[in-house]
C-alpha cells in the first residue's frame, strides 16, 4: 500500500512507520518537526520506501500534492500538552482543527481509501462511567482536549457529507520508547525517567492513588493497522489496555524516592477505557501489559538523557496558568 503519515517523526507516528515499512508499504511522512525528531526515523534513512517532507499540515496548498496516489492516511500530527494549549489556544486550533481540515480536504481530492485519525481520550474530561465507553459524554477540560475532539467531529462530518472512509481512534495514555521529552511539564513517563536518570525524586501529583489506562505504543500501532485494513468507516473506537494502574504502582516499578506535588484541577482521578467495542468489532486486543512495558522503557532510559529534569519548583512555575484557569469554574 502507498501510505501517508502526518506527524510521522513523532512518538506514535515513528512506531507506526516502523510497522508499515516492515510490512512492505511505501510511506510518505509529513512533519513540521515542532515536536517530532528526525532521529526517530534515522534507522530508515536509506530505505527507498520512505519519503520525509518538512511540511505544516495547516497549509493545504503545501501538503495536498503529497496525497496523490496515496491509499491510506494516518493522521497522527497534533500539538499536545495542556499548559501550552491554555497559553496559546490559537496555535492549537490552527494545528489540530485547521490542520485536520487540510488533511481531509487533501484526502477528499485524491479519493483516499481509508483515513485513520488519532483522537484523544481527553475528550471525556472527568468521566462519569468507568470503564469509559465511546458513548460517554464529551466534556473536554482544556483547549488541547477541545481541539482534538473538534478534529474528530470534523473527521466524522467529512465522512458523512463527502462519504470519506474515516475511523477515529481515541488513544488512552500511550507510553513506550521515543515518547516526547519536551513540552511544558510533559507526560508522566518522560518526567519520571528524566528524574530517575538524574537521581532526582519522582514528582507524584496528589497522593499517587490516581489511576491511568497506560497503553503500550505497539498496541496502538496494531489498532491503527487493523482499523485501516477493515471495511468499516464512520466509526469511533477507544484504544486502551482496559486496565487502570496507579501512579504509585508506576513509581514502585521504576524504583526511587518520591515527593508529592498538589493535585491538578481538570484531571480525572481515573482513566480506564471500555474496549469491548474494538475487541468485538475489529477483533483487536492489547498484547503488552503495563508490567511488560515499563522494563522496555527502562532499557531505553538513555533516550531521556537530554530531557528537561523537572523539580517541584519548576513544575509549580510551569503550571501556574493551569491552576489559574482550570481551578475556577463559571
Amino acid at each position: 500500500m502507498k501510505t501517508l503519515v502526518t506527524g510521522g517523526a513523532g512518538f506514535i507516528g515513528s512506531h507506526l512507520i516502523d510497522r508499515l515499512i516492515s510490512e512492505g508499504h511505501s510511506v510518505t511522512v509529513l512533519d513540521n518537526f515542532s515536536t517530532g525528531r528526525i532521529k526517530n526515523l534515522d534507522h530508515h534513512k536509506d530505505n527507498p520506501n520512505l519519503q520525509i517532507h518538512n511540511a505544516d499540515i495547516s497549509s493545504f496548498e503545501k501538503i495536498e500534492k503529497f496525497f496523490k496516489g496515496i491509499e491510506w492516511v494516518f493522521h497522527i500530527a497534533a500539538l499536545a500538552d495542556i499548559v501550552p494549549s491554555i497559553q496559546t489556544p490559537l496555535n492549537y486550533h490552527k494545528s489540530n482543527v485547521g490542520g485536520t481540515v487540510s488533511v481531509l480536504e487533501a484526502a477528499r481530492k485524491y479519493e483516499i481509501k481509508k483515513i485513520i485519525y488519532a483522537a484523544s481520550s481527553s475528550c471525556y474530561g472527568i468521566p462519569t462511567v468507568y470503564p469509559t465507553p465511546e458513548t460517554s459524554p464529551i466534556q473536554p477540560q482544556y483547549p488541547y482536549a477541545l481541539t482534538k475532539n473538534l478534529g474528530e467531529q470534523i473527521l466524522m462530518h467529512w465522512g458523512n457529507v463527502y462519504k470519506l472512509p474515516v475511523i477515529s481512534l481515541r488513544f488512552f495514555n500511550v507510553f513506550g520508547p521515543r515518547s516526547r521529552t519536551t513540552g511544558t511539564y510533559g507526560a508522566v513517563f518522560g518526567v519520571f525517567l528524566a528524574q530517575k536518570l538524574s537521581g532526582q525524586p519522582f514528582t507524584v501529583v496528589g497522593d499517587g492513588t490516581q489511576t491511568r489506562d497506560f497503553t503500550f505504543v505497539s498496541d496502538v500501532v496494531d489498532a491503527c493497522i487493523v482499523a485501516a485494513q477493515s471495511k468499516l468507516q464512520q466509526e469511533i473506537f477507544n484504544v486502551g489496555s482496559g486496565r487502570a494502574v496507579s501512579v504509585n504502582h508506576l513509581v514502585e516499578l521504576l524504583g526511587g524516592p518520591v515527593i508529592y506535588i498538589p493535585k491538578r484541577p481538570g484531571e480525572p482521578d481515573c482513566t480506564q477505557a471500555d474496549i469491548s467495542k474494538i475487541k468485538n468489532i475489529l477483533n483487536w486486543k492489547p498484547k503488552v501489559s503495563f508490567e511488560q512495558g515499563v522494563p522496555i522503557l527502562l532499557k531505553n532510559i538513555l533516550d531521556w538523557k537530554e530531557a528537561p529534569v523537572w523539580t517541584k519548583e519548576t513544575i509549580q512555575e510551569a503550571t501556574k496558568e493551569w491552576f489559574q484557569y482550570l481551578s475556577v469554574k463559571a
